[in-house]
């Protein structure tokens, strides 16, 4: 039985599946964007990539599997951009900033992906959405480690550490849904850190206020 998962290939070959691949969705978020997704035709995906149908039926069973494959990559980026961008990080609300910066950076270069998200999850098949809210409760948790390491450390005070992980999440998710409205008057870097003003601040404790401080001065917080 195929894994809700798996999206199947003719091709054998990884590194022709992944170029050929990233190819279709390109062309496939523009066009799910653009004109919807019950609206987009594998003719038109296959127009704007400039390809053959016949090809885009070797990387791929039917539009449903393009558009799992373009929900499912946001995810895979957090997964995978989140821990990556941690690495150097080591102080609990460093490693808190990082991580929601490493979150709207990913927002950032997937802008039309992420708006996807939310107008069209709900078309896939049932076993399909819930493989992409599993993937999101997974990304959730990279962010929850994080917040949990402050409040456990001190710097932040105990609170519904799941339910303020869902208000960086949307915070995140704005950048991409409302850039009509904010790309004008901030950069990225400046709307991370006015994040970190309305989401972190309001909840450090005196300990963490200071810490915050030091990490200002050394420049690893802005």
């Amino acid at each position: 039985m195929r894994s809700p998962g798996t999206v199947h290939s003719m091709v054998a070959d990884p590194k022709r599946i992944g170029e050929r691949r990233e190819q279709i969705v390109r062309a496939a978020t523009k066009l799910f964007s653009e004109q919807g997704y019950y609206l987009t035709t594998i003719q038109d995906i296959a127009r704007e990539a400039g390809i053959s149908v016949g090809l885009i039926y070797q990387y791929f069973r039917d539009k449903d599997d393009v558009l799992f494959l373009t929900l499912k990559l946001v995810l895979e980026n957090y997964e995978n951009e989140i821990p990556a961008a941690l690495e150097k990080a080591e102080h609990p609300l460093e490693r808190l900033y990082v991580a929601l910066r490493a979150y709207c950076r990913v927002v950032d270069r997937m802008r039309d992906a992420t708006v996807l998200t939310y107008r069209s999850t709900k078309s896939l098949r049932a076993e399909r959405r819930n493989a992409i809210k599993e993937g999101e409760t997974r990304t959730n948790r990279l962010l929850e480690a994080c917040l949990r390491a402050c409040i456990a450390a001190g710097h932040v005070r105990p609170l519904n550490d799941s339910l303020l992980v869902y208000q960086y999440v949307l915070f995140s998710h704005a950048w991409a849904l409302k850039q009509w409205a904010l790309r004008g008057r901030y950069s990225l870097e400046d709307y991370v850190a006015e994040g970190v003003g309305l989401l972190v601040e309001p909840f450090l404790t005196d300990k963490g206020r200071a810490a915050l401080a030091r990490l200002r001065r050394s420049r690893r917080i802005p």
